[in-house]
């Protein structure tokens, strides 16, 4: 909570214009006692939210959004450190951009990345996302599943859309394909968010296995009339909404199933003394793993962190953690589709 006090006064923008909201379940009695504690030199409110289902991140924005008194509004998490000048620089994009443009999603960025091996590829993954797919996408206009946080939006927008949806565990993918499909805009904001990347396995585990169980959710919820998506979004917007929603997950799951298919055809093909007959497989899994390690090495050289490319040499197995969430997450969808496990922050403090 200090760490979190600290960011809010360094914000750059004129205080009176500031409408702070720290957004907590009312039965969290540890975190609003020490908010209480930092609350004079901040200047936020406290927002309880009343127990009850689904107890979740976007239930909880809901809930406050009916109490938010800005022209613009953004999220952020509570272990976020935006750059100073982020509000600035999204109200001056917001006032050059179209009336359309509905969300601003600034770029997050890895405090911790030379931690360990985990949050080294943690930072990779993000840079990949947030350095590159995302502004391609933005390029090309075509629907953008939003990162969990430094959303900026326009206030009245959120509003004439009826907020998050409550139930969806990544409601950040979903409001992005929403906004999408009734016309508005989402573009990148030339500005950073430092966020700390999980340092166990344990707690990433947990925190990616609920990403995918949403990436899963949105899939399922926007797919329910597949002639009505590709209507809103045009041939490009469904055709990126398969490949970056449903491609996230079905990659997640196939990959696995394709080492062992490899495995299988190579253990096949020396037991008969066969032909090439693991020759198709191979070749497509080599040629698909070359293109994934290119990037991950790629991506974060062009923001200058050399140092990090080596590690995108790992990639394949860092994709193997990713399968193993996926199957976690796949099997909650069933058992407890809308459980919100919360992620462990504040291991690491930021520098």
């Amino acid at each position: 909570m200090p760490e979190l006090a600290r960011s809010l006064k360094a914000l750059d923008y004129p205080p009176a214009l500031l409408d702070l909201k720290l957004v907590v379940e009312a039965d969290d009695a540890e975190t609003i006692a020490a908010a209480e504690l930092v609350r004079a030199d901040t200047g936020f409110d406290i927002v309880r939210v009343p127990p009850g289902g689904p107890r979740t991140k976007p239930k909880a924005a809901n809930y406050a959004l009916a109490f938010a008194r800005g022209e613009y509004l953004v999220i952020y998490d509570a272990e976020d450190r935006p750059e100073p000048d982020q509000l600035l620089k999204a109200v001056a994009l917001f006032r050059a951009s179209p009336r359309n443009t509905a969300c601003l999603q600034a770029r997050l960025s890895i405090h911790n990345a030379d931690q360990n091996w985990l949050t080294r590829m943690f930072a990779l993954d993000y840079d990949l996302w947030f350095g590159a797919l995302l502004p391609g996408l933005d390029r090309i206009g075509v629907p953008m599943p939003l990162g969990g946080t430094s959303n900026h939006f326009r206030t009245a927008v959120l509003r004439d859309i009826g907020g998050w949806d409550a139930f969806n565990v990544t409601e950040d993918a979903d409001i992005g394909i929403r906004l999408s499909q009734l016309g508005y805009r989402v573009s990148m904001l030339d500005s950073a968010t430092h966020e700390e990347a999980p340092a166990a396995l344990g707690v990433w585990l947990r925190q990616r296995s609920r990403w995918l169980k949403g990436y899963m959710q949105t899939w399922l919820v926007h797919m329910r009339d597949p002639v009505a998506l590709l209507r809103r979004t045009g041939l490009s917007g469904f055709i990126a909404f398969q490949l970056f929603i449903g491609g996230g997950v079905i990659f997640a799951l196939a990959n696995p199933l394709l080492w062992l298919a490899l495995a299988g055809a190579f253990l096949l093909q020396a037991g008969t003394g066969g032909g090439p007959g693991m020759a198709v497989p191979g070749a497509g899994l080599f040629v698909s793993n070359v293109l994934l390690t290119y990037m991950a090495v790629l991506a974060p050289r062009r923001q200058g962190w050399d140092a990090l490319a080596p590690y995108g040499l790992t990639v394949i197995a860092y994709w193997g953690l990713v399968s193993a969430a996926g199957y976690r997450g796949a099997w909650q969808l069933v058992t407890r589709p809308f459980f919100w496990e919360k992620t462990m922050h504040g291991l690491t403090p930021s520098k």
